[in-house]
């Protein structure tokens, strides 16, 4: 564990990186971006041990989920920090005339990153190419719930990158508790809301700005289609509930608003594809993770304790504590006041919920916090502009699920108790960055009056100029308008 003294060391430590200007540099910024993607590439096999002995994953899963996001990210950074990082010029009204303006992208200083253990690579290592891209200099806190994950940070990622502008600090609750004691420029938090306000209460006592990147409960809205698309968008559903880290992710889907009419044939679809997928013997389960810890097995085993809850379950219901392998459950239309319907579910549980018309779904929506994510599969455009119309989240992907996460060229983050702030591609750039307005003007063309009074003449002017009423400012600079003494 970390103790204070080391704590206080290694910021005071990238403090005095950040003042001497070294991290500003292009050349800097790209040289640590190549050194994140060799980092990832010649300890891919490492990393795929880590990840299948921390959370269960296949390879194929940990490239999907994590290598593959970091190198895409880093490939893409690279690509476009030069125009990123150049200054935005553009054009001024002419009442400011003779002047130029710019806006200057400058980094914000000594950031702390603090990532989530159920994308213990993708979920650190992201945002720090956001940071380091913006010419930062960087604490990053794993979480201590993948401890191996962790160790191999804190361990591999100094031999790569300048371990003075870079830091990763280990611990548990207590080194972060004392790592939100500092005063930082910028804090990036990834994890659950309860957390969430701890992070932004003590970012509060410095007026540090905060991104804050959370959950809740991602709803899927499935409208009627027709046989042969009803098979893909179940095969999606299927990949979005139980395919990434067996539904511990914050954009996992977290329960389906279906039809009555249509219940029985998605949920027949859905039985299929999970024993494709996935098998159907919960101790040998094919490309299915784990859940981190007894824990959180034992919280989601206690969704299924309640009578009313476990009567619900049309399929699975198994759990293998010695694997800590909960198989892939259904659930029809379970009380909406059990617990499984109030908290974020964050693992391999789906409820399916029915509705008379999928109409209805919208105010189901709307009657719950809102959340990071929103999916509907439909062929309906005018229930898809209502959706977006008429609900928020953090995102609305239609016709599949969670692959927004990956799109460098859109936005992700929450919105109200799913967070706020946003990174990825040039939002990670942004979030990281503050943009500094600059105006320069030039000692030529000073206004002088024709004729008195002075004052008059500025106040006719001032009308002309914020109304752009640019004959009317030259005709007076000229004495071709006379000034009212009125």
């Amino acid at each position: 564990m970390t103790d204070d003294h080391e704590i206080r060391r290694s910021v005071e430590e990238l403090r005095l990186t950040f003042k001497s200007g070294k991290t500003r540099s292009g050349d800097w910024r790209k040289a640590q971006l190549r050194a994140i993607l060799r980092l990832v590439h010649e300890n891919e096999d490492t990393l795929f041990r880590l990840l299948e002995l921390e959370l269960g994953k296949h390879p194929v899963e940990s490239y999907r989920d994590e290598v593959g996001v970091i190198k895409k990210s880093a490939d893409h950074a690279l690509a476009c920090i030069d125009q990123w990082m150049s200054p935005k010029k553009g054009r001024l009204p002419l009442v400011f005339f003779p002047a130029s303006r710019k806006v200057l992208s400058e980094p914000l200083g000594v950031v702390l990153i603090i990532g989530s253990w159920n994308f213990p690579i993708t979920l650190t290592l992201d945002p720090l190419i956001g940071a380091i891209s913006a010419g930062n200099t960087v604490v990053l806190k794993p979480s201590e719930l993948s401890p191996n994950c962790a160790s191999f940070l804190a361990n591999v990622l100094p031999s790569y990158l300048d371990p003075k502008a870079v830091k990763v600090i280990e611990g548990g609750r207590e080194v972060a508790h004392q790592l939100l004691e500092y005063k930082w420029d910028k804090i990036f938090f990834t994890g659950s809301p309860k957390v969430g306000k701890i992070v932004m209460a003590a970012a509060a006592k410095n007026l540090t700005p905060v991104t804050l990147e959370l959950g809740g409960k991602c709803p899927v809205i499935f409208d009627s289609l027709p046989n042969s698309d009803l098979k893909v968008a179940v095969k999606r559903v299927a990949s979005g509930k139980w395919g990434a880290c067996a539904g511990q992710a914050c954009i996992g889907i977290d329960y389906v608003i279906v039809e009555h009419k249509f219940a029985s044939t998605l949920i027949e679809q859905l039985k299929k594809t999970i024993k494709i997928f996935y098998g159907d013997d919960v101790k040998n389960l094919k490309n299915h993770s784990k859940i981190i810890n007894k824990n959180h097995f034992d919280r989601l085993r206690s969704f299924l304790e309640d009578p009313a809850v476990a009567n619900c379950i049309v399929y699975g219901g198994s759990f293998d504590d010695t694997s800590l392998i909960i198989e892939p459950t259904i659930l029809l239309d379970p009380p909406l006041d059990a617990a499984i319907m109030n908290e974020e579910i964050f693992g391999p549980l789906l409820p399916i919920i029915t509705v008379d018309n999928i109409e209805e779904s919208v105010e189901f929506v709307n009657s719950k916090p809102k959340p990071l994510a929103l999916y509907a599969f439909t062929k309906n455009e005018n229930f898809k502009k209502r959706i977006l119309a008429e609900t928020s989240s953090g995102s609305v992907t239609f016709n599949d699920t969670m692959i927004q996460f990956v799109c460098d060229d859109l936005p992700f983050g929450g919105v109200g108790q799913s967070g706020f702030g946003r990174y990825h591609g040039k939002y990670s750039f942004n979030t990281f960055s503050h943009e500094k307005a600059v105006l320069e003007r030039s000692f030529y063309f000073e206004l002088e009056p024709r004729h008195p009074p002075w004052s008059r003449f500025k106040l006719e002017f001032l009308r002309a100029a914020y109304n752009y009423n640019y004959v009317g400012m030259l005709l007076l600079c000229l004495g071709l308008k006379r000034v009212s003494k009125s």
